[in-house]
């Protein structure tokens, strides 16, 4: 399955299931295949608001879901949007506009990057490289299931490598 660049409406097709709201750690499953996917380490625990909302009203629920970002959602399209932290100081406040009359939907950025939830993370992390971007969006159906952060990647992969090193290290033979 491909990667998706979207921009406003959301195409893709694959099958997931995605549990608790924090990335997972790693599956029995996927130790045994030595292979990770978006799914395994998607983090379902994002925050999410209409394009309508006031660029104050995110900035307070951002700061206390201490999330840096929000998904912008249209009921009838799925995700339209996203906006950082960094959409904020660069778009309203250092353009000195109030943060209570400016929208997310003026500020958002409209170009998504976003994955098959089946989608191996070498690609999600090729993604998040190649088009420097820090969130990629598991998407299923026009449904963002949840949130791919760099960091998570970075501390999954170590966990990843760890596990991988561990089942060659058991494997090889005793020199001695």
């Amino acid at each position: 399955m491909r990667a998706t660049l979207i921009s406003g409406v959301l195409k893709e097709s694959g099958v997931c299931s995605s549990e608790g709201g924090k990335a997972k750690t790693l599956h029995p499953h996927s130790l045994m295949s030595m292979v990770l996917y978006a799914k395994d380490i998607v983090e379902t625990d994002f925050l999410s608001l209409p394009p309508d909302t006031s660029v104050l009203e995110a900035a307070k629920a951002m700061a206390t879901r201490h999330q840096g970002f929000a998904v912008v959602t249209s009921p009838d399209k799925g995700p339209v949007g996203i906006v950082t932290e960094w959409d904020v100081l660069a778009k309203v406040v250092a353009e000195a506009r109030d943060p209570a009359r400016v929208r997310l939907g003026e500020i958002m950025t409209s170009t998504l990057v976003a994955v098959d939830p089946n989608e191996g993370i070498d690609r999600v992390a090729r993604l998040m490289a190649e088009d420097g971007t820090r969130r990629v969006l598991v998407v299923k159906n026009a449904k963002v299931l949840g949130v791919i952060r760099a960091r998570t990647i970075l501390a999954r992969m170590r966990d990843y490598i760890d596990a991988v090193s561990a089942q060659i290290a058991r494997s090889q033979v005793p020199l001695f």
